[in-house]
């Protein structure tokens, strides 16, 4: 009998896989790869470079900032690869830290790409509005030891809704060609000591969230009327936003894509 080889490069072909990953921030640097820093992006790449024997590049939705979590980041990366999808999610988490979980695993059409696809972010951030914070609440929610006005807090926020120049709630640290964004909506959700604070935008500028949440917070102190966030809007100046809250309070929780504007969630 003849011996024959088979090349199975020649039945490969590139595929596009998206994930979508749950994790704890409070051990990492970021989502962004830094040099001899830990960080979301580099212990993934590290999994999937081991779980498919090359090496693996990732784009991610939002890239999130040192301390921050996300229950619905979305991820894509080419393979040439023929491993079964059932499979890549055991193996990467087998390979992962107990910090970072995919939940799903998904082949995609080969010009979808996690950050430019998207058509809109979902973030929350949530608040402890309590002069006692329990120890196990710490790594993610933001004390609040003083009463806030929530419904100041509403009326303020409705003045950041539509497209404008957000350079007032901009921090300096990440280049953008332009200042110009769309949040779309703003909610708020009490339960018993947490405050929960939704923002739903087409993209963020660096910071954003933790910018117009400390104002906010300000807001419903009392500290900052609620007239003003228009005075801080229009003047397209960080010097006179409130400060920047802390990021263990902030998830990216939703990213949407596609014409049909599906939802991508955790």
């Amino acid at each position: 009998m003849r011996n024959t080889t088979y090349d199975i490069r020649n039945t490969t072909r590139v595929r596009n896989i998206r994930l979508i990953l749950e994790y704890d921030g409070t051990s990492y640097c970021g989502w962004q790869i830094q040099p001899k820093v830990p960080t979301v992006q580099g212990c993934l790449e590290k999994s999937l470079s081991c779980v498919f024997k090359q090496e693996i590049k990732t784009v991610a939705a939002g890239r999130t900032d040192a301390g921050v979590h996300a229950t619905g980041q979305v991820v894509s990366f080419t393979i040439e690869n023929r491993v079964s999808l059932s499979a890549i999610k055991p193996a990467v988490n087998s390979c992962l830290p107990e910090n970072i979980r995919v939940k799903k695993v998904k082949e995609v059409d080969l010009d979808f790409h996690a950050q430019r696809s998207a058509s809109s972010r979902v973030y929350r951030y949530i608040i402890y509005n309590d002069s006692f914070l329990p120890p196990f609440y710490s790594h993610f929610v933001q004390q609040v030891p003083f009463p806030l006005r929530i419904e100041k807090m509403k009326y303020a926020s409705d003045f950041l809704l539509g497209e404008h120049n957000f350079s007032s709630f901009q921090s300096q640290g990440s280049p953008t060609f332009s200042s110009w964004r769309r949040i779309d909506k703003i909610s708020f959700i009490c339960r018993k000591k947490f405050l929960i604070i939704y923002i739903k935008a087409n993209s963020f500028l660096y910071k954003m969230t933790r910018n117009i949440v400390g104002t906010l917070v300000e807001v419903g102190r009392g500290k900052i009327p609620c007239s003003q966030m228009k005075v801080i809007l229009e003047a397209r100046d960080r010097r006179i936003a409130g400060p920047t809250v802390p990021p263990q309070g902030l998830y990216l929780v939703r990213v949407s894509y596609g014409r049909n504007n599906r939802q991508l969630s955790g």
